[in-house]
């Protein structure tokens, strides 16, 4: 394989300098004064005294960014100081968004393209590479990978808890295989539930409106003694089918029931355990598109599944502590297109210790075990029924203090081994700077990598199915090799005064290895008119994105707090001199909104009721012309127990679609439609 390295220079070059100017966007808002009040405040850092975990409805702006996150260094640090384009979404910003699932939530997140396909299907990415079997974003449910190994991506139709439940969800955009692995190459997001012992007593909700047909959940939380805290939970929901074209119905409803219990236990005062599991059912709604055929099949995917995890964490002293985890899953997937089971095991160990004053070191080692079985239906098949996939990791960081209180370095790597492309190497280099409290300048250079996933070495397309145009025949074999990447990060955080702060984040990523599809011996011509080729995946394409994200949060009042995002995005794909698949660049890089903006509006009108309106703007992508959409959420608390609400959903359409995939394994795409519903809950 060549490459024209005159060409390949100058795009680098080009994107250069233009990752420059936006890094100069940093630089300036860089600028912006600080008054002397913000290096005197004694409370940085600090949680407002007596506030339970999750409970961030009367934080200020500077205790909302000095809330403690884990997910950038696997340990507890402030978000403000955190060396990664980290953002929080907290449990007040779900309850207030009226939204009623995960996915819904990701909306709020500047930097993720989050596009809902039909009523139970959504497309999530971060900074480029969106579909819904997008699979370079790595999500996790407290600590659980819930990625499937099939296709390297989620499912987001199985995954779901009680919102209320959700203490805050970490979102990094950029990055992260130094400590979480491979596939975490645009970002993460850890969605973390709250401990037991913020869920004591009972908590029930009700759920109807014209897309919401009915929903039901409710939690119970008790203790068991002195040192067990427990809670269980149940919910169930029926969702409506949207439409196409304005007339048909989509077949897309969505049933899905759910329940799960935690246990949280302080054994002794340097021990604690967590036992937590959760089981669901439920069928989605779809109308499949076969090959060669151009009616559609109607069918419910039947998806069950289940997990149990246990967690056991003990504090050696104030500068070293260990943790120990546990978890098995199991999912099971009927439909026409993918019929699958899966057990998965996972064990992960972890130990921070500071053997010097100024290093502070965190090293892992884990080990996953994935089986499957697995069936298709004609035309497609796979060459191996069943599989059983092995994952050896083990990782190492150090934090160095540079100047105390000021100057931070922290350099990692993870080792991992699996089945498919044998070892790979994630390193990352980090830096932030705080050169007064409220002001902190971050930076990041690493490597990530996107290992092939189970059909990408298995799976059979025969002759005369079309693929990209053609007729072929794909053979998926294990000469597919690893996507790589490369990042570039500088970000700014700062607060300027107690009612307003800043997080702007300038990023190049550089990719290499990406996925194309190449002829892969003698074209058949026996039909001059069909000629059949031989097929196989490939690695000769590489790309570069580049982008900024914007986070700006105002008090203007005490009662009334806006929040606003943007995000700009561009991605340039070049496919190989020698490569058989030109024009694969054109799908990557219009499927992307360059553009998308946001703006939160929170009212507390007077102590019972509150007023929340959300306005978002996302840029045109494949086939689909930008939109503006608008959220809005009026709640009255009756009581103190008995809350009352009222939601309207895409407000300004009555239906619209979001995103058209291009991939040969389609379901029909629907318009989601304008939505209203009401909610009482009630907590005792």
């Amino acid at each position: 394989m060549t490459k024209d390295n005159s060409s390949s220079l100058t795009r680098a070059g080009t994107t250069l300098t233009r990752i420059k100017r936006l890094f100069l966007l940093v630089v300036i808002v860089g600028a912006v004064p600080l008054t002397t009040q913000s290096e005197t405040t004694e409370s940085t850092g600090q949680l407002a005294e007596g506030l339970a975990p999750g409970d961030f409805a009367n934080l200020s702006l500077e205790e909302l960014m000095n809330i403690e996150v884990t997910s950038v260094s696997k340990k507890k640090e402030k978000l403000s100081q955190a060396p990664a384009a980290i953002f929080v979404v907290t449990q007040t910003d779900i309850r207030r968004s009226g939204a009623t699932s995960i996915p819904e939530v990701l909306r709020m997140v500047p930097g993720l393209q989050v596009a809902r396909m039909d009523g139970n299907k959504w497309a999530i990415t971060a900074r480029g590479f969106n579909g819904r079997f997008a699979n370079k974003l790595l999500v996790m449910i407290d600590g659980r990978s819930v990625y499937t190994p099939l296709f390297s991506g989620v499912f987001w139709e199985i995954q779901d808890t009680l919102l209320e439940d959700i203490d805050r969800i970490e979102v990094i955009r950029g990055p992260g295989g130094t400590l979480w692995g491979a596939n975490a190459v645009n970002g993460v997001i850890n969605i973390v539930t709250k401990n037991a012992e913020d869920t004591q007593g009972t908590f029930l909700s009700a759920t109807s409106g014209t897309e919401e047909k009915g929903s039901i959940e409710g939690r119970f939380g008790a203790k068991i003694g002195e040192k067990i805290a427990y809670r269980i939970y149940g919910k169930a929901f029926e969702r409506d089918e949207q439409v196409v074209n304005d007339r048909v119905d989509g077949h897309d409803d969505w049933r899905m029931g759910r329940g799960g219990f935690r246990a949280d236990a302080a054994l002794d005062s340097r021990n604690r355990l967590t036992l937590q599991g959760d089981y669901y059912n439920g069928d989605a709604g779809q109308e499949v598109f076969l090959p060669l055929s151009s009616q559609g099949i109607v069918e419910d995917a039947s998806v069950s599944g289940g997990n149990l995890l246990l967690r056991w964490q003990r504090t050696l002293d104030e500068d070293s502590d260990l943790a120990l985890q546990i978890y098995y899953d199991r999912t099971s997937r009927d439909e026409l297109i993918i019929d699958e089971d899966r057990d998965t095991v996972d064990i992960d160990f972890q130990y921070r210790f500071q053997p010097l004053h100024s290093h502070e070191i965190i090293w892992g080692a884990g080990y996953r075990l994935t089986a499957d079985d697995f069936k298709t239906v004609a035309p497609y098949s796979v060459s191996q029924n069943s599989r059983n996939d092995e994952l050896f990791s083990t990782f190492v960081q150090d934090k160095i203090t540079v100047i105390p209180d000021r100057l931070w370095l922290t350099i990692g790597t993870k080792f991992e081994k699996n089945d498919f492309t044998d070892s790979e190497i994630q390193p990352s280099a980090r830096f932030t700077y705080t050169p007064r409290p409220r002001q902190t300048i971050w930076g990041a250079v690493s490597r990530a990598v996107r290992t092939p996933f189970r059909l990408e070495h298995t799976l059979r397309f025969p002759q005369d199915v079309p693929i990209a145009g053609v007729d072929g025949d794909l053979r998926a074999d294990d000469r597919f090799d690893s996507e790589e990447m490369v990042g570039y990060e500088l970000g700014y955080r700062v607060q300027p005064s107690d009612r307003l702060s800043i997080d702007v984040t300038a990023f190049l990523n550089l990719y290499d290895e990406l996925q194309t599809v190449e002829i892969d011996g003698p074209v058949d011509f026996s039909d001059p008119l069909n000629p059949r080729l031989p097929l196989a995946a490939g690695n000769k394409m590489d790309a570069e994105t580049y982008g900024a994200e914007l986070v700006l949060r105002l008090g203007i009042t005490d009662w009334w707090t806006l929040q606003g995002q943007y995000s700009y995005l561009d991605l340039q794909a070049h496919v190989d001199n020698s490569s058989d698949d030109q024009g694969r660049e054109e799908i990557w890089e219009i499927d992307i909104p360059q553009h998308q903006f946001s703006v939160q509006s929170s009212m507390d009108l007077g102590t019972r009721l509150s007023f929340d309106a959300w306005l978002r703007y996302v840029d045109i992508v494949t086939g689909i012309n930008s939109y503006t959409t608008l959220d809005v959420r009026l709640e009255w608390k009756a009581t103190e127990n008995i809350e009352i609400a009222v939601v309207g959903q895409n407000l300004l359409e009555r239906h619209r679609r979001e995103y058209v995939p291009s991939t040969v394994l389609n379901s029909q795409i629907t318009e989601i439609e304008r939505a209203v519903y009401g909610k009482i809950s009630c907590r005792f």
